[in-house]
């Protein structure tokens, strides 16, 4: 039997009809947890360092998921890891967090996020899994590592003013906010690096538009590298999602920074 020839306006409207359901099914079973590795190198020279930023967990209790996300950090190997905030949204999944954080090989150095502080968390558990590690948590506070070549700088993500931190001459400075907005309070310094997080990437992305909404706190800072006055200031769109379990062009991610 000859086989029915399917015309070139049919294929087009059935086209145009699939491409939201295939859309929606891509933002809602398949990016949310279908994690990238993104590589980024920051100056001209060879690099001497090599850090992991990740930020946004929002960790909801489902483990595999973020031990997932450790395990392809630990494959990476890098000097280090920057976090910079909002682990979970509720108290009861901080236990269970903090333990798959622990298991990260490298020293973790972190700062909290909004969430983190409305969850209404103690940060004593964070101060001891970042330790654990050979690293930090960071509350308005510095720390030299990498035999004396690196100074994590942390704010707390609590004031309105601009954090009480100043670079160390000498070493490579990299600053960790949760609000990538922040970096106006930094003006007059100037860092080797600036990680931050919080947008989550608007976690829909029209492609050529960009988010369709972000949160507060982001101005025209949602997600990749931005130079600005005080350095270049990476926007990482986060590991976890809030409000709806959805991502549409714009997966989790694990930064890989050279620099």
């Amino acid at each position: 039997m000859k086989a029915k020839r399917i015309s070139r306006r049919r294929w087009l409207l059935g086209t145009a009809l699939a491409a939201p359901l295939l859309a929606v099914a891509d933002a809602k079973l398949l990016e949310p947890e279908w994690i990238r590795v993104r590589r980024l190198r920051i100056g001209t020279g060879q690099p001497a360092h090599r850090l992991v930023h990740i930020t946004d967990i929002h960790h909801k209790g489902d483990h595999e998921f973020l031990r997932r996300m450790v395990n392809k950090i630990n494959a990476l190997s890098p000097d280090f890891v920057c976090f910079t905030g909002d682990l979970i949204e509720e108290e009861e999944h901080l236990e269970e967090a903090q333990k798959i954080l622990a298991e990260i090989k490298s020293p973790l150095f972190g700062v909290p996020g909004n969430h983190d502080y409305w969850a209404k968390i103690k940060f004593d558990g964070l101060v001891r899994c970042c330790a654990a590690t050979g690293g930090a948590w960071l509350m308005d506070q510095d720390i030299v590592t990498c035999n004396g070549k690196i100074t994590i700088l942390g704010a707390a993500c609590l004031s309105s003013k601009q954090p009480p931190l100043r670079q160390r001459p000498g070493t490579r400075n990299i600053f960790l906010m949760h609000y990538p907005a922040w970096v106006h309070k930094l003006e007059g310094q100037r860092f080797d690096l600036l990680l931050a997080g919080h947008s989550h990437g608007g976690q829909v992305r029209i492609p050529f538009i960009g988010p369709v909404i972000t949160p507060f706190g982001v101005e025209k800072y949602d997600m990749g590298l931005f130079e600005t006055p005080s350095g270049p200031l990476y926007v990482n769109p986060g590991i976890g999602w809030f409000a709806v379990p959805i991502r549409f062009n714009c997966r989790p991610e694990i930064t890989v920074v050279e620099l």
